[in-house]
């Protein structure tokens, strides 16, 4: 797993990364894009079950991780759709990887 440029250290990102699909909506956002491609808001929350606003905080969680991306599109009749994908992700989790990451953690621990 590399970091993405100019933002956090490996051990970071991790963090974030896993952070953001502890959670089971996440998790189901990740698999509907993952499963059907690209999506827009509206349409993404129809097929969840969940509505717009909580949508987008959950969308806003999984792009500060890293795991998606949005783009802000015209349609033919004018109306601005903001469209998410799924990024290409993968996390070899063994205990000597997160040893790893966790050498290069910035996040100072709860005290």
């Amino acid at each position: 797993m590399k970091p993405q440029p100019n933002s956090t250290t490996e051990g970071d990102h991790l963090l974030a990364a896993l952070a953001a699909l502890a959670n089971p909506h996440r998790m189901r956002v990740v698999a509907a894009l993952a499963s059907g491609g690209r999506n827009y808001v509206s349409q993404l929350a129809r097929e969840i079950g969940i509505s717009r606003p909580l949508l987008h905080l959950h969308l806003q969680k999984l792009e500060d991780a890293g795991l998606v991306t949005s783009k802000l599109e015209l349609s033919t009749d004018g109306k601005a759709l903001n469209y998410f994908d799924v990024t290409e992700f993968a996390f070899h989790l063994t205990p000597a990887a997160i040893a790893g990451a966790a050498k290069t953690l910035t996040a100072k621990p709860e005290t």
